[in-house]
């Protein structure tokens, strides 16, 4: 068994295409030798700033011999059905097919085939060539010899047709520690890699991929993500806490920290303190967005003030207050400090890295301060003539003319969550209008947050403020969803203008395309209304506002595109469920009994109610007495060619069972009608359950098909009652099993 080890060495690959690139490489090259039918053992990949790594474990030597038979046409069957079958099984002429004969089908040909196996370094020699020609990235570069400008940027002195994300340099590929040798653009494999481009030179000779990772580190080179962001993640917390202050900690950003640096370097910047009054979320934005620094909070300096420091041998003197300073966010007070990530070990301890980092930081806080200045200047709803210039959809209309929707379904969907509808309608008033802000222009990600900073700067209402940030919420499944009613009817405003509206205009999601982010609006109001106890109906919703954008639409069309938008929350609904563990079959048997005012609320909780029923002793056996009853008339209705259905007669019954179980229906059905009217789905479970004893007790000793035709009829309309009481809490023919 021999050891595959593959490098592909580049130009610095981007940090965000890293992670993907080593999972294509690993599954490209995997797949092949799969194909090839060579079996292997251990699998990794690494990503990096200048490198993708593959090592594999347990080749073989050479691929297994192959014999196989192939089954053609009849003899005598049509000359082009005979040369495909000779095409697919590689033979030249029918001469080489033998004739087989069968007793029921006659004299075929059959090809037997027999494939040699090939040596393993042949076949890697093939298949990683294609993987790198073919390679999946987002974006690639074709490199040729007009790009001067391009030879002068990366010092490349060769020039190919090959597409790559950067310039691609060499490929290192060993199979047992022998080169597997391949040309590619003119790129020849070799044993041959580089570390780190400052703090190593010249060539590295491998011999395996423990050879291969211990010279690199010594090279300066750590070849894992994973091990990368932990000395980032450890350093930065270190540093901070050695001046007292507090990481403010980003997955993606150490992630993408990770990705820069080949051997990373922790080191702490500043900046003027005075660039403080800037609301946090914006500073953080900015030195991440621009510098890929980490900022740190300072757990020392209080709400409302700024720390001053005290000189030698007196007491801290009292805080000042910050009368500009906002006092929105949750991050805390953050430090006038910074994390930076170098992929360098300078001689001056970073001093100059520092330096240089802190320059660009003061120029991005500038920029932000003056925004945020400059925005406070101009008050929310002067900023609302200028949404007539922003296209929202070209069928849809302006950002303007959504908001007057808005406004509207605000106001209308305030009611139902009890929220004031005035500042409902106030809040999707200004819901939009930091949209054309400078800082939002600036950092398109703190949209929402920043119109909750002015609005309270204006002195608008905190509860209107919050609504303004929180509307776009939640944007994704970990995202928090809001619970002030104003936030609830704006939130739940803007995605059902968007819903409806692009239902309105045939815009909707097909297979795995959703352009405008539908399902997660749909997903979106789902959560709102389970984390709220909120109650909306899809249908009845789409046909009230559908009228806001086709007012002439003909009823049956509209109708039908109703049911659409009906089932599409369903599919979201059956979606959310299921990630909570409960079946979909037990979403459909809810779903079966739906209707245009059946709430998204009520099928949820039905839902969690029938799935904790059917996880008793009584829920399941009543579910198998249901079924049985239900098999039992469905044959007997398609025997005799009728329905079975109507009311039985109490005359006929002859056996206590029947009389029991009949007076027992009578009683859960009533009792769980009225549990349900009262959305008490666990009552009406519960009434249901007490039907179990009396569905055993006539299945046992109760004979359905009778010689008596009157007596047969009406005990199978008593197994039909059966299940016709199970309706009110769900469909059980819906459920699996």
């Amino acid at each position: 068994m021999a050891e595959l080890l593959l490098e592909i060495f580049c130009e610095e690959i981007p940090s965000g295409m890293q992670a993907r690139a080593g999972a294509d490489l690993q599954r490209l090259v995997c797949d092949g030798l799969k194909e090839a039918g060579l079996e292997f053992g251990d699998v990794k990949n690494f990503a990096g700033a200048r490198r993708l790594t593959l090592v594999i474990d347990g080749l073989p030597e050479k691929s297994p011999d192959v014999s196989d038979e192939r089954k053609g046409p009849r003899v005598g069957s049509p000359d082009k059905a005979i040369e495909g079958f000779l095409r697919a099984a590689g033979l030249k002429s029918v001469d080489e097919a033998e004739i087989v004969s069968d007793e029921k089908k006659g004299d075929f040909y059959l090809a037997r085939i027999e494939k040699q196996g090939r040596a393993t370094g042949d076949v890697i020699a093939e298949i990683v060539p294609k993987v790198i020609s073919n390679f999946p990235w987002p974006k690639s570069m074709r490199w040729g010899e007009s790009s001067k400008w391009d030879e002068a940027r990366w010092g490349i002195d060769r020039w190919g047709s090959l597409r790559w994300v950067r310039p691609l340099h060499s490929i290192l590929c060993l199979l047992g520690g022998k080169v597997v040798v391949f040309e590619l653009d003119g790129i020849t494999s070799g044993n041959e890699t580089r570390g780190h481009r400052f703090l190593s030179s010249g060539a590295i000779t491998v011999k395996d991929f423990a050879d291969y990772e211990k010279k690199l580190r010594a090279a300066h080179v750590i070849l894992g993500s994973q091990e990368r962001q932990k000395l980032i993640l450890e350093g930065a917390r270190a540093a901070a806490k050695k001046a007292n202050l507090e990481l403010v900690e980003d997955d993606a950003l150490l992630s993408e920290a990770a990705g820069l640096v080949e051997w990373p370097v922790v080191l702490m910047g500043s900046f003027d303190e005075a660039f403080l009054d800037v609301p946090p979320e914006v500073i953080i934005t900015a030195i991440k967005k621009h510098q890929k620094c980490f900022s740190l909070r300072d757990p020392n300096r209080p709400q409302g003030g700024k720390r001053e420091r005290a000189p030698a041998g007196q007491a801290a003197p009292a805080q000042v207050a910050s009368v500009s300073e906002p006092a929105v966010s949750d991050i805390g007070k953050l430090a006038n400090k910074f994390i930076l990530v170098s992929n360098l070990i300078a001689d001056d301890g970073g001093k100059a890295i520092i330096e240089g980092n802190e320059r660009v930081v003061r120029a991005r806080l500038s920029d932000a301060k003056f925004f945020w200045d400059q925005d406070r200047k101009v008050k929310l709803e002067d900023r609302l003539p200028a949404l007539k210039d922003i296209i929202f959809h070209e069928k849809l209309g302006t950002q303007a003319e959504r908001v007057e929707r808005l406004k509207k379904l605000a106001r209308e969907l305030a009611i139902s969550v009890g929220a004031d509808p005035d500042k409902a309608a106030r809040a999707a008033e200004l819901c939009k209008a930091d949209l054309v802000t400078d800082m939002v222009g600036e950092f398109p990600d703190l949209q929402g947050l920043m119109g909750r900073y002015y609005a309270l700067d204006q002195g608008e209402d905190p509860s209107v403020a919050a609504a303004i940030e929180e509307h776009y919420r939640p944007q994704g499944p970990n995202d928090a969803v809001p619970s002030d009613p104003i936030s609830i009817a704006v939130a739940l405003a803007d995605k059902l203008d968007t819903l409806v509206g692009f239902w309105a205009i045939d815009e909707k999601p097909t297979g795995s395309k959703d352009p405008y982010a539908l399902r997660r609006a749909a997903l979106g109001v789902i959560r709102i209304v389970r984390g709220n106890a909120v109650n909306l109906y899809p249908r009845g919703l789409f046909e009230k506002y559908m009228k806001l954008f086709q007012p002439e639409t003909p009823y049956n069309d509209f109708a039908s595109i109703a049911d659409d938008f009906q089932n599409f929350f369903e599919d979201r609904l059956k979606v959310q469920l299921r990630d909570d563990g409960i079946r979909h079959d037990y979403v459909d048997a809810v779903l079966r009994l739906r209707s245009s005012q059946t709430g998204l609320l009520s099928t949820i909780h039905r839902a969690e109610a029938l799935n904790s029923f059917l996880s008793t002793d009584n829920g399941q056996n009543l579910l198998t007495g249901t079924k049985r009853a239900e098999n039992i008339v469905e044959i007997e209705e398609k025997k005799d060619g009728k329905l079975l259905e109507g009311f039985t007669e109490p005359n006929l019954f002859q056996q206590d069972e029947e009389k029991a179980l009949a007076a027992a229906i009578a009683e859960a059905t009533k009792t769980a009608s009225a549990a349900v009217e009262k959305e008490d789905f666990e009552g009406a479970m519960t009434a249901m359950a007490k039907l179990r004893p009396p569905v055993d007790a006539f299945f046992d000793n109760v004979t359905v098909n009778t010689d008596d035709p009157k007596l047969r009829e009406n005990r199978l309309k008593l197994l039909n009652q059966i299940r016709e009481a199970t309706l009110a809490v769900a469909d059980f023919s819906k459920i699996e099993g």
